[in-house]
């Protein structure tokens, strides 16, 4: 409101209102001003006249700001408010031989309770995890989803490595037979995990891992989190979702006298939304945790593999992670995971470049909405 000497109030002009705002003194006030001796406007009206102007122009621009992401034309950032910050873990060189040839590739990770009031992910990262004869060595690399909780996703971090590195020691034969020792090994860290008890009977974990050598990658997965290989710049998913309603899945359930119903989503009897897990004691039969398994032999054309959780790739498609990540390997879009890296240690490019395709994953699902944790791992696959 303006009041004049009568103290009759008008309603402020929006000309006004903002040039109050800035400093400036109202329309009818700067009329007065407008003028000077000669009547030509006086130089301090015009200044602040494009003072005005620049303020407006800011403004508008301002206002026309898109949310959007242009990943593939425009080098942007996201701020997401109000979000804890990303906690990283520094990437490594990671070496792997076979014979006298050594080999190294690289890895980054990276983990957010993004708008969850729990972290319940997990991720393990466990180099050399397994040595055979003949100077054979595995990587192993793992993404836990825990659901009612962080303990059983903690617990599977923790041991699934051991567990499966006790598995493969037990085999008699040269060759290792992965899809015996990856259910084998699941099978046994569910029992560890039920041992708890009470504490953890209504929780559980999603596991996807990979196993990686110079010849091999194995890739075990347990519910819907997901690995995802880039070959030849073309995304090759290497686990299936394990989803209550996929048709296999569904019938599966029902013939073990279970129910998938629609609450929220498809869930097995209306509570949880994969049909596999470990743990989840009180969902069993209909909950399994037998893993499915995938073995593949390396390739010259093999660019890097993926394994995030579901928080990830419920808004994110296996292209467009494959193709930030392309971007972010070959240098040409940056995340802003830098400012969380602080170690003393010499960072390479290609390890610094992994945290960063990692980091950018993980920004770009919080940025297209994800509501859920969400935790990445990037490991290079070009052998150097």
């Amino acid at each position: 409101m303006i009041f004049d000497s009568s103290g009759q109030g008008t309603l402020a002009a929006p000309e006004d209102i903002c040039r109050r705002q800035n400093g400036l003194p109202d329309s009818r006030a700067a009329g007065e001003l407008e003028l000077d001796r000669n009547g030509n406007r006086s130089k301090s009206f015009r200044r602040k006249r494009i003072d005005l102007r620049k303020i407006r122009s800011i403004s508008e621009t301002n206002s026309l700001i898109s949310s959007d992401l242009d990943f593939s034309l425009k080098k942007k950032r996201f701020e997401v408010k109000n979000e804890p910050a990303l906690e990283v873990d520094l990437p490594q060189n990671d070496v792997i031989g076979s014979g006298e040839a050594k080999l190294q590739l690289s890895h980054g990770t990276v983990s957010t309770i993004g708008r969850r009031r729990e972290m319940e992910d997990a991720v393990a990262v466990e180099l050399g995890f397994l040595k055979r004869s003949g100077g054979k060595s595995y990587n192993f690399y793992g993404v836990y989803d825990g659901h009612g909780g962080w303990r059983v996703a903690h617990a599977c971090s923790e041991m699934l490595h051991k567990v499966l590195a006790k598995a493969v020691e037990e085999e008699s034969g040269e060759e290792i037979a992965w899809e015996s020792v990856m259910a084998a090994g699941f099978k046994e860290m569910d029992v560890e995990v039920n041992k708890k008890g009470a504490a953890v009977a209504t929780m559980g974990s999603t596991a996807v891992v990979a196993v990686v050598g110079a010849e091999q990658v194995v890739v075990a997965n347990c519910g819907d989190s997901r690995a995802v290989l880039c070959r030849g710049g073309v995304p090759v998913q290497l686990s299936d979702d394990h989803k209550p309603d996929r048709p296999d899945e569904l019938e599966r359930i029902e013939v073990c006298g279970g129910k998938v119903i629609n609450w929220n989503g498809q869930r097995v009897l209306g509570v949880l939304a994969t049909s596999r897990s470990i743990g989840d004691e009180y969902l069993k039969p209909y909950v399994i945790t037998e893993p499915e398994v995938r073995i593949i032999n390396t390739s010259n054309s093999d660019e890097f593999l993926i394994l995030a959780s579901d928080g990830l790739w419920d808004v994110i498609s296996n292209d467009v992670a494959c193709q930030v990540t392309r971007r972010c390997l070959d240098g040409r879009i940056r995340s802003k995971i830098d400012n969380n890296i602080s170690d003393n240690r010499l960072v390479t490019s290609s390890e610094s470049r992994c945290a960063q395709a990692a980091g950018l994953l993980a920004e770009l699902a919080m940025a297209k909405g994800s509501t859920d944790n969400i935790s990445v791992i990037v490991v290079d696959l070009k052998f150097s």
